[in-house]
C-alpha cells in the first residue's frame, strides 16, 4: 500500500500528473481541488495517496490534505460509486460543499456534478449525512501556494481538463463564459466549476 509521496513534480495536466520519488515516476490521477494549489512542476510535492487495484490494473489517486482522500474513499462507499464519479465529486465541489450539500440533502445541486444522476444523488445523501460532518475533519494541505505558470493558451487547458472531467461540450463551452483576460487554466476550472454548482 502507498500512502503518501515526496518527490518532484514532473508532470501535470488534469487530472493526471507524476511525482518523481528517487528516479521513479509515480503516475497519479488528483481532482481539481488539489491541481488548484500544486506547484510549479520541477518543484517538491508531498501528496496522499490512494492506491486501487481494479479488475484491468492498478491506479494510484494523489491528493494534497487527507481530507480531500477520505471524502473520495467515503463516497466510493455509496453503491454505484467508483473512483472517476469520486474525483469528480472533488473536482466539482471542496469537501466543505459537499459535505453541507450532503446534510442539506440538496439533491439538485449534486445532479450538477459529472456522473452523478438523480439516484446517485439520493444515495449519497441517505448513506453520507451522518458522516458528512467528519468529512473536513483532518486535513491541512502539506503543501500551499499557487500552482503552475500560466500556460500559453489556459481557456484551451481549461477546456481539456473540464471534458475530462466528464462534462459535455456544450457544457464546456457554457462555462467558459466565466474566464477573464489574465486568468490561469486552475482560475477558469475553478470559476467554471463554481458556476456549474451554483446552477
Amino acid at each position: 500500500m502507498i500512502g503518501r509521496l515526496k518527490g518532484l513534480l514532473v508532470y501535470k495536466a488534469p487530472p493526471a500528473l507524476m511525482v518523481d520519488v528517487g528516479g521513479v515516476g509515480y503516475e497519479l490521477s488528483a481532482p481539481m481541488s488539489t491541481f488548484y494549489d500544486l506547484p510549479d512542476v520541477g518543484r517538491e510535492v508531498t501528496l496522499f495517496t490512494h492506491y486501487a487495484v481494479k479488475e484491468d490494473g492498478v491506479a494510484l489517486f494523489g491528493f494534497l490534505t487527507e481530507a480531500e482522500r477520505r471524502l473520495f474513499r467515503e463516497v466510493q462507499k455509496v453503491t454505484g460509486v467508483g473512483a472517476k464519479i469520486a474525483l469528480a465529486v472533488l473536482s466539482g465541489a471542496s469537501v466543505d460543499d459537499f459535505a453541507r450539500l450532503v446534510q442539506a440533502g440538496d439533491i439538485t445541486a449534486l445532479c450538477r456534478i459529472p456522473g452523478i444522476g438523480k439516484k446517485t444523488a439520493e444515495r449519497m445523501v441517505v448513506e453520507l449525512r451522518d458522516r458528512a460532518a467528519d468529512f473536513a475533519g483532518g486535513g491541512v494541505a502539506v503543501l500551499t501556494g499557487k500552482g503552475g505558470a500560466v500556460p500559453a493558451d489556459p481557456v484551451t487547458e481549461a477546456s481539456v481538463a473540464l471534458t475530462q472531467l466528464g462534462y459535455k461540450p456544450a457544457e464546456v463551452q457554457r462555462m467558459l463564459k466565466q474566464a477573464e483576460p489574465g486568468d490561469s487554466a486552475e482560475d477558469i476550472i475553478r470559476k467554471a466549476l463554481r458556476s456549474m454548482l451554483k446552477g
